[in-house]
């Protein structure tokens, strides 16, 4: 079968396609010995990828970081406000993969994989998230059914969730999607006020003892099953 070169090394998790397209003009990626063309095809099964010292380097140094962002900072760089990168400077080199809103807090990846971002913040990506939230109105059961089979907001119906009462004033959730302020449009939908907001998981990704401001470097296999499960569906 016939597919080209970018699509074939983003679906084998080993680079974006605007990766690949950047490596393929710089002439770092061979086909059986020869520089192609961007959107050139090959057959996986018969022709030969190859990759420049440059390239395979420039792999070798992609990394993926757990961090745990406080309250009180935004996740974008140059918005003027006190920002991730402030509490983890010396990750400055990397990419926020997807947001946490200033007055949430909790576990967000920071990489230089644009295979990580995709797997993790795609369209149809199959990674779960789970929140802690925290209201002032008492948390009722009707709630938490509604929030699981679907809520109507501005921008469409949310997908199925699984949210489930912790205590009077607590609930988790569990979203496979990823909208602006998605949790806390989905409980003013229910009439709850947010308190507080923790992320506490990205897919199999957790950090119980974890304070704000910690971090942990997230190991090779764990990025490897983010790559695979993430990207089942592109």
């Amino acid at each position: 079968m016939m597919i080209r070169i970018e699509k074939y090394l983003s679906e084998q998790g080993i680079m974006s396609r605007r990766e690949a397209k950047r490596f393929i003009e710089s002439g770092d990626i061979l086909v059986n010995g020869k520089q192609p063309k961007s959107g050139d095809k090959i057959n996986p099964d018969r022709d030969i990828v190859s990759y420049s010292d440059n390239l395979r380097t420039h792999m070798e140094e992609k990394i993926t970081v757990l961090v745990y962002k406080p309250r009180g900072c935004v996740s974008s760089k140059d918005t003027g406000e006190k920002n991730i990168f402030d509490i983890f400077p010396q990750f400055t080199h990397l990419n926020t993969v997807g947001r946490l809103d200033k007055e949430s807090e909790g576990l967000i990846l920071l990489s230089n994989d644009g295979i990580v971002t995709k797997a993790v913040t795609g369209k149809d990506h199959l990674l779960e998230k789970e929140y802690l939230v925290r209201v002032r109105e008492q948390v009722t059961n009707g709630m938490m059914k509604k929030m699981s089979e679907g809520i109507k907001l501005e921008d469409g119906w949310t997908k199925p969730a699984t949210a489930k009462k912790v205590d009077a004033h607590t609930f988790s959730i569990t979203l496979k999607e990823g909208r602006k302020h998605q949790v806390r449009r989905m409980a003013n939908a229910c009439n709850l006020t947010v308190l507080s907001l923790q992320r506490v998981r990205i897919h199999t990704i957790t950090a119980p003892s974890m304070l704000p401001g910690n971090f942990k470097h997230v190991p090779r296999e764990q990025v490897d099953e983010l790559k695979h499960i993430g990207l089942i569906k592109s």
